[in-house]
């Protein structure tokens, strides 16, 4: 089953039956890693966890060979996968950037854990000053204002990706939606709608805030962006979800994800995202990543491996 070819009903019993299913133990209790990069410090806080059903993850790959994978990792017990979701902190002077915003309390009952978290990493709400998104899916933007539609975080100043704003708020993408993902746009523009009259744009390339470039990992969105963190001659990339998970992206990234809309641009920029980051062994924070997402890539025969560290 393609996530492009769920019904409306097949993806609301999905998120729903996640209310019976376990948290990863411990996962949403605290600041869980981080990193110096010269003065300043990389935070990941969890946001809590997915529950996603194989079939509608990997869909359309060999999947005796992905469940045997999974299993010698320890993964894909129950034929689901239960990916981490890490929200990224910069503390950088007076500066409190976060990538992301988690999923808040309307999309799967196991995330949305950010606020009981954040001040693990010494960090209240309004602390925040910017907010970069790496993408407008739900476990991304949907945290982005509380129950009164009000900003999580007030002082805050919010950028994104022009192609992403562009493409989420066309007249036409709900029309062109499959049915499955309708409510993802639904949420998407809600959440852009309140960020309107703030919102400031950037592009693939720019130096979006000082030290922080923004990367082009197009194809799981149409504008997702990653963004490396730079200090002198040391970078932490921060890859939102161009590799969603620790064993299957990286030892075969030329599987089609069912989590990218675009499946075949997808390929091509892990593919070579990945051989760049085993190049130049730069630090990565991936969003579904195990460990707090934080650690490093190496290549691994015809593939590549995650390290966690």
């Amino acid at each position: 089953m393609n996530m492009k070819d769920l019904t409306r009903r097949d993806a609301m019993a999905l998120i729903g039956a996640t209310a019976a299913l376990p948290l990863i133990p411990g996962l949403s209790t605290r600041a869980v890693a981080d990193i110096a990069l010269g003065a300043k410090t990389v935070t990941t806080v969890s946001d809590g966890n997915l529950v996603l059903p194989l079939d509608f993850v990997f869909p359309d790959v060999p999947q005796d060979e992905l469940v045997a994978l999974l299993e010698a990792a320890g993964q894909g017990a129950g034929g689901a996968v239960e990916p981490d979701c890490n929200v990224t902190i910069l503390k950088d002077g007076d500066r409190v950037v976060l990538f992301d915003v988690g999923s808040g309390p309307n999309f799967m009952p196991s995330a949305g854990k950010i606020l009981d978290n954040i001040d693990a990493a010494g960090i209240a709400p309004e602390d925040v000053t910017d907010v970069l998104f790496t993408h407008a899916h739900p476990d991304h933007i949907w945290g982005l204002l509380d129950d009164f539609d009000e900003f999580v975080f007030p002082e805050a100043n919010y950028y994104i990706n022009q192609v992403e704003w562009d493409y989420w708020r066309a007249d036409d993408t709900l029309d062109a939606m499959p049915e499955a993902r309708k409510s993802f746009v639904v949420g998407a523009q809600n959440r852009l709608s309140a960020l309107e009259d703030v919102i400031q744009f950037f592009n693939w390339g720019d130096e979006v805030l000082p030290g922080i470039e923004a990367v082009d990992t197009r194809g799981h969105t149409p504008g997702h962006t990653s963004f490396a963190i730079h200090d002198g001659s040391e970078s932490v990339h921060v890859i939102g979800d161009a590799a969603t998970n620790s064993i299957i992206s990286f030892a075969h990234p030329e599987w089609p994800s069912g989590s990218d809309q675009d499946t075949e641009t997808g390929v091509a920029t892990r593919v070579a995202l990945l051989d760049r980051l085993a190049g130049d062994q730069s630090r990565i924070v991936g969003f579904h990543l195990p460990e707090g997402g934080i650690g490093h890539v190496e290549k691994d025969g015809t593939g590549y491996r995650f390290v966690a560290s």
